[in-house]
């Protein structure tokens, strides 16, 4: 019974951590809710590979983790922002755009849950690495423009909800011995984050922005030679039309 719990204990805390984050936002410590995003993040990819590992998954799991995603990547990333950057900008405008991106982030997921996806790959730009990149964004407020922010955040929101492919890393197993250094690599990232919280969310910023628009390029990539194939077929229609009408 112990053990089956111990993987929704790391949900838990990203739920815990995500709540927190809300709190710190309205708090004025922007910083603080962003590092408590990424630890967020950090526990969120160890639940399903502890459950997998001590095979113990299980639907009530992938539930209570949904249900705390969309706080921790969603709602609390919306109101860093928000708090952080929103406050001076048109009030209605402000509101829809900071609803819009939990809003995305739940059909996110609950498309996650009831499709089933392609092997390797997620449909959409995960809720996780998109809140990641919203909530560390959000920091930079002093050298973006929030017109510029806006259009970020809904342009994370149209991410989710994409049909572009992204790589599936969670299919990483853990193996079953290594589980004992689960609490130090988690200390070990909470420590790194406190003597470092200026730079640490630049830097997952950074990872994650490549992530994000390594979709972007990747379906660029793949629709643009079909896209000059079909072009390529149409003129040749179209010559063959103008033979045949001489």
């Amino acid at each position: 019974m112990i053990t089956k719990s111990i993987p929704n204990m790391f949900t838990i805390g990203n739920l815990f951590l995500g709540i927190i984050a809300i709190i710190m936002a309205f708090n004025n410590e922007p910083n603080t809710a962003a590092l408590l995003v990424i630890i967020a993040m950090l526990l969120d990819g160890l639940d399903g590979r502890v459950a997998r590992a001590l095979n113990v998954q299980s639907e009530f799991g992938k539930e209570l983790d949904s249900l705390s995603d969309v706080i921790s990547f969603g709602v609390a990333p919306a109101f860093i922002m928000y708090q952080t950057a929103f406050l001076d900008a048109s009030p209605a405008l402000a509101w829809i755009v900071t609803a819009i991106f939990p809003i995305c982030g739940a059909l996110r997921l609950a498309r996650f849950n009831v499709i089933d996806g392609i092997p390797g790959f997620f449909i959409g730009l995960p809720i996780p690495a998109a809140g990641g990149v919203l909530a560390t964004l959000a920091l930079f407020k002093t050298d973006l423009h929030v017109s510029m922010l806006m259009i970020s955040t809904v342009a994370l929101s149209f991410l989710m909800i994409s049909n572009m492919k992204y790589p599936n890393f969670k299919k990483l197993g853990l193996p079953r011995a290594a589980m004992w250094a689960i609490p130090v690599v988690v200390a070990g990232a909470v420590t790194l984050a406190y003597m470092f919280q200026n730079a640490i969310p630049k830097v997952i910023l950074v990872l994650l922005l490549v992530y994000a628009l390594w979709g972007l390029k990747k379906n660029v990539r793949i629709l643009l030679p079909r896209r000059l194939r079909n072009k390529r077929r149409q003129l040749e229609e179209d010559e063959s039309r103008s033979k045949n009408s001489a």
